[in-house]
């Protein structure tokens, strides 16, 4: 299945935030770095960290409020989230986000708004092949 993921150029990234600024601004109208589907750690060598859409957490979620869209990007359904934070904490990229404002986790959704805004081109869009995931149970993790 091809799917549209956000990619990164880690060497590229001068972890300026603007990325972090626009995902939450586009998700829950703040510019709030906590509110955001990319974390961004700077330092000597900046790393970003961002959704695979792996799908992981389609199969750990014990109410089945997580699965893929048409386009094959993994959504949360809010209304069947029971809020158990389970994907957060086995989400392998460990980018599933969670804040106290909110009950529900949340994701990227490979919408590109924040590749759109990166000066440096450090992040971006690419439709890659995924291959079907394997079931996998919590106790199996």
């Amino acid at each position: 299945m091809k799917v549209k993921v956000l990619t990164k150029k880690e060497e590229l990234c001068i972890a300026c935030g603007l990325c972090e600024e626009v995902c939450s601004n586009a998700f829950f109208k703040e510019k709030n770095r906590d509110k955001a589907c990319i974390k961004v750690k700077p330092g000597e060598k900046s790393s970003i960290d961002v959704c695979t859409q792996c799908g992981v957490c389609i199969d750990i979620c014990p109410v089945k409020a997580i699965s893929r869209d048409k386009r094959g990007i993994v959504r949360i359904n809010k209304k069947e989230c029971v809020g158990c934070f389970m994907c957060v904490g086995f989400c392998p990229e460990n980018i599933m986000g969670q804040h106290d404002d909110y009950i529900e986790p949340f994701k990227c959704i490979a919408c590109g708004l924040c590749a759109k805004e990166c000066p440096t081109g450090a992040i971006y869009i690419e439709e890659v092949e995924i291959e079907k995931q394997e079931k996998v149970t919590p106790s199996a993790v």
